[in-house]
């Protein structure tokens, strides 16, 4: 794909709560057209989309409350690529192991994640993780870890022994911030 066919891509952002600013921050840097995600039509045209980090039961009711679950569940299915960060990696998992009371996923990734499982806030870290698309800048906080990976699903990233980036598809789902450090090599991995 050309540097010029890069430029006219359409990446939306779901913007209902948690990093946002940091992902149209590494977009636009990348030169990437960016839609912050609120309600359904802004779906239409994307060519990518991001479900960033935040806090993932809120991120879950708020999904629900804009009506944006089924339209993203479809979308994603119909082949629309996706980079999910942390709490984004809770939001698209086939099951959570320790959700919040009422929490629900869009259930499109064949993964368990385990919330929090890196600590709380005060224990964030950054790091340098090895992954299938390179090393990644990458800070963790209260990052989830991946307690089981389904058929069709690729291990792509571990830390501290644990299971922190998983791709099927078009879905490439982290468990840490690549956007907190300034990051964009996943970025550019869903710019194809």
């Amino acid at each position: 794909m050309s540097a010029a066919t890069r430029n006219i891509q359409r990446i939306g952002v779901v913007a209902l709560q948690g990093g946002v600013a940091e992902h149209v921050r590494v977009l636009h840097d990348l030169g990437v057209d960016t839609v912050l995600v609120k309600r359904p039509t802004h779906l239409n045209g994307l060519t990518g989309l991001v479900l960033p980090g935040g806090e993932s039961s809120t991120i879950d009711r708020l999904l629900r409350i804009f009506g944006l679950v089924e339209p993203l569940q479809q979308a994603i299915r119909d082949g629309l690529p996706v980079l999910a960060t942390c709490a984004g990696m809770i939001t698209l998992a086939a099951e959570i192991e320790d959700p919040a009371p009422g929490q629900q996923t869009l259930n499109l990734l064949d993964i368990t994640v385990r919330r929090n499982a890196f600590g709380s806030q005060v224990e964030s870290e950054e790091a340098v993780v090895a992954t299938a698309d390179g090393p990644v800048a990458a800070a963790f906080i209260r990052a989830p870890i991946v307690t089981r990976v389904g058929e069709g699903v690729e291990v792509i990233a571990e830390h501290r022994g644990q299971v922190v980036g998983v791709r099927s598809g078009l879905v490439t789902a982290v468990a840490f911030h690549p956007e907190l450090a300034g990051d964009p090599t996943l970025h550019r991995r869903l710019l194809g």
